[in-house]
């Protein structure tokens, strides 16, 4: 194993890492090393590295216990269920259904009580201009907020809803009910403490329904502040993508988007293996849901 050269590639977050053969085992030093820029960067982009199903999986193995077919059993490699096919290509004859996966911000798995760690994404295939990926620094995020929205923020739970995963409805209809059926609304805390760096950071991103115990419209306007600041230039990093880059991030302080920026009938084949979080979040599928104005408006002009 050569020297780690570590370069940042954006301001707020982002960093390029050579010097490293990941197809060979990680010693001590170097996982230590690389835990330590993760957390400083978020995103690290290591290019060159042509590795194999059992390569990816065993280099992500390094930093936790991979995620496979619990929450989403469907658009797997057919040996290796740890990895998720993030692909434009063909299967069984018919347009791949994760042809258009991530198309709007958001931190994987985040519709489960157990949100991933990190996410590893390699990149197989890729069209000639285009198909981008975006992160957002969500730690920015918070700590750019005024101090009476931060302390409101702190308060909140967000519900997270895989229904609202942009495209779905275009997916396989009985895929999708069981989606659902294995995945109901869950609520997570708006602003997270990060287990290892000990900061805050915002917990969004265009997959929420609304706030406990709040209505959707109330919600709408504080979510579209929200997601508009956290994305905005200064907090994201842009990845243009090379064949054979391995992009690593942590999903518990980041959000991130792929672009619809590139032909669609060129091959864009990615491989993806999540890392598992900690139990996070709570089902609300029983739960009241909060006050329906109308019917409160009802009630107030009964008594009236």
């Amino acid at each position: 194993m050569g020297q780690l050269a570590i370069r940042p590639l954006g301001f707020a977050l982002g960093a390029e890492v050579t010097g490293i053969d990941l197809r060979q085992p990680l010693n001590d030093l170097a996982r230590r090393e690389l835990l330590e820029a993760w957390h400083r960067h978020l995103v690290l982009v290591f290019p060159g590295q042509d590795l194999s199903a059992e390569q990816q999986i065993a280099f992500s193995r390094n930093f936790g216990e991979l995620e496979h077919n619990e929450s989403q059993p469907y658009y797997r490699d057919p040996g290796h269920p740890e990895i998720l096919l993030v692909t434009n290509r063909p299967i069984g004859g018919k347009p791949s259904e994760t042809r258009n996966t991530g198309r709007n911000w958001h931190a994987d798995l985040t519709y489960t009580t157990r949100p991933a760690k990190g996410s590893l994404l390699l990149c197989k295939e890729k069209p000639p201009v285009g198909g981008d990926t975006m992160w957002a620094n969500l730690y920015l995020a918070y700590e750019t907020l005024s101090a009476p929205l931060r302390e409101f923020l702190d308060r909140l739970e967000a519900i997270h809803d895989v229904s609202l995963v942009k495209g779905l409805e275009k997916r396989d209809p009985e895929k999708v009910a069981d989606l659902m059926r294995r995945n109901p609304p869950v609520a997570h805390a708006v602003v997270k403490i990060h287990p290892d760096t000990g900061r805050k950071s915002l917990f969004l991103g265009q997959r929420i329904r609304g706030f406990v115990g709040m209505t959707e419209e109330e919600s709408a306007p504080i979510l579209a502040f929200l997601n508009q600041h956290a994305t905005s230039p200064e907090f994201v990093y842009r990845h243009r993508w090379s064949v054979n880059d391995l992009v690593m991030w942590d999903n518990r302080c980041t959000l991130h988007v792929a672009l619809p920026d590139f032909d669609q009938t060129k091959s864009r084949h990615m491989t993806r293996t999540s890392l598992l979080g900690d139990v996070t979040g709570r089902v609300i599928r029983d739960e009241p849901a909060a006050p329906d104005k109308e019917a409160l408006m009802q009630a107030i002009a009964a008594v009236s």
